[in-house]
């Protein structure tokens, strides 16, 4: 649970620091106070008090961001904010034991991209793989080869300028995995990442056989899928127990160190206007530059199985940066199936027999995704008694 929730009325110096962020940013017009993000920063009691302006202005901040646009200080708010807050060359950038995170790191990821020597995802953190290229860079350009981004080297930078543009060498890598592994099922690794969990049990809806709380509808879609894909011969693996709700990074960290091929988060939506409806899937992607090819194919594949098969409205596939999304190394898709709080889509949600439809849609997705070029399936009609079909014809 994010301990962290400031909205318009509250005080706090938390909410000074977010007016003085996005006054920097050049987000926040009317704001005479300081705006230099030392740690000496000066603010006033006016600053401190949470306005209808700072909120129009964070909800602007958000929806660049890809994070749920409503207005609110959360902590993941405020830590986006603060990467947003760096620009290359504001400080030196280097491998070290917590890695640095920021714009600046995507900044530098990104020439290093174009320029031919970076070659993994764009997530704005300084990991061994920066590290790499940046030895690779200093080193093909006669600089003192330390993985330091400094002075000399931002210089350098500065100097070339982009060799390259377009074709993302991750995505090719992507796609060219999806193709080494095969068509066949078996033996692939997937982490399915049901939502919430512990205390943390989200929205309650009334269904056909009484009361049911968004966790369980989760973890009861998750094992669903599970079932499936281990029928299938595939390995799986959830991302939490039903006793505990790990972090967004958490849950990433733990399909990591599985080494698994991708992941499947699962979440329900809840909005105040109950007319608010229809199934989207989400991938890792940035507004300006990478995106996740085999993420975006697999999303779109997911929609369109989920879509054909319910009466659930076609909300389509879209690009985001969370952190479940940013932070894995493998393709991974967000799935949100629908509102609980619209009452068509709440009444298949909490339909036993619809989300094994959802269910066999997503395990569908996930066959066509590695069949490539050899699927001439038709959206909707794949079952997966023909999948077990094909997993047996060797």
């Amino acid at each position: 649970m994010d301990r962290l929730l400031l909205r318009v009325g509250d005080r706090s110096p938390r909410v000074a620091e977010v007016r003085g962020t996005l006054a920097r940013l050049g987000l926040l017009g009317e704001f005479s106070g300081d705006t230099t993000g030392a740690e000496t920063q000066k603010w006033t009691a006016e600053d401190e008090y949470f306005d209808a302006e700072l909120a129009h202005a964070l909800r602007g901040f958000q929806q660049q961001r890809g994070i749920i646009a409503d207005g609110t200080i959360t902590s993941g708010t405020l830590r986006a904010l603060r990467e947003a807050s760096y620009t290359l060359g504001a400080r030196i950038l280097s491998l070290q034991s917590v890695q640095l995170v920021g714009d600046d790191v995507a900044q530098l990821q990104t020439q290093l991209h174009d320029l031919g020597f970076y070659t993994s995802r764009i997530d704005g953190h300084f990991g061994p793989n920066t590290h790499k290229a940046v030895v690779s860079y200093q080193t093909d350009y006669a600089l003192q080869a330390d993985g330091v981004v400094g002075p000399a080297t931002l210089r350098a930078l500065s100097y070339l300028g982009r060799r390259i543009t377009g074709g993302s060498p991750q995505s090719i890598r992507e796609k060219e995995q999806i193709r080494a592994a095969g068509p066949k099922l078996s033996g692939k690794r997937v982490v399915i990442d049901p939502g919430l969990g512990g205390s943390e049990k989200g929205y309650t809806v009334q269904g056909k056989f009484g009361a049911i709380t968004e966790e369980e509808i989760l973890w009861d879609l998750a094992g669903r899928i599970e079932g499936r894909m281990v029928a299938a011969s595939m390995e799986t693996i959830l991302s939490r127990p039903r006793s505990a709700n790990p972090s967004q990074q958490d849950r990433a960290e733990i399909a990591n160190a599985f080494g698994a091929d991708l992941m499947i988060s699962l979440r329900a939506d809840i909005y105040p206007n109950a007319k608010a409806n229809g199934s989207a899937t989400f991938y890792y992607g940035t507004h300006h530059s990478f995106s996740s090819m085999v993420g975006e194919k697999l999303s779109d594949y997911i929609q369109r199985e989920i879509t054909s098969r319910t009466p659930l409205q076609n909300c389509r596939n879209h690009r985001q940066t969370w952190d479940v999304l940013r932070l894995t190394q493998m393709p991974t898709v967000q799935v949100v199936p629908g509102y609980l709080t619209n009452p068509g889509d709440a009444a298949i949600l909490t339909d036993p027999s619809w989300r094994d439809i959802i269910a066999e849609a997503i395990v569908v997705a996930v066959k066509r995704l590695y069949l490539l070029d050899k699927d001439s399936h038709h959206t909707g009609k794949f079952s997966f008694e023909e999948v077990l079909a094909l997993e047996d014809n060797r």
